[in-house]
């Protein structure tokens, strides 16, 4: 026991020892800081990969009673309807293949869906 005394003595003193003396070194990390450069902006994406703003989805927020509708459309047809009642949780009305009928899902995402994308429409 009286060992272990010394020994954790010896070595806070030593601790002691090299925070008093040896000078501050700055970390790597803290080099690495002050080197850091910012970010340069991206560049632009090339020609005929620009962002087709038809393809974005337009958002109108409507008021129905007591009742907020966001109503999302992608050229200009409707696909989701998210319903935000005053007291409770959201929910959406999403048409999932394209036919006009929605269905009703507590949370936008119910788990794994295999993508269905569209190739081609006349």
């Amino acid at each position: 026991m009286r060992r272990i005394l010394q020994l954790t003595q010896l070595t806070l003193l030593l601790a002691a020892f090299a925070v008093a003396v040896l000078p501050v070194v700055p970390s790597a990390l803290a080099q690495d800081r002050l080197k850091a450069q910012p970010i340069p902006e991206p560049p632009p994406p090339p020609p005929g990969f620009e962002l087709d703003p038809a393809l974005e989805p337009q958002v109108t927020i409507l008021k129905r009673g007591e009742d907020s509708v966001e109503e999302y459309r992608i050229s200009g047809k409707l696909y989701m309807v998210k319903v935000t009642p005053p007291h409770g949780r959201p929910y959406y009305l999403i048409d999932e293949r394209g036919d006009g009928k929605f269905a009703r899902q507590e949370s936008h995402d119910l788990g794994i869906r295999p993508p269905m994308w569209v190739i081609h429409s006349w």
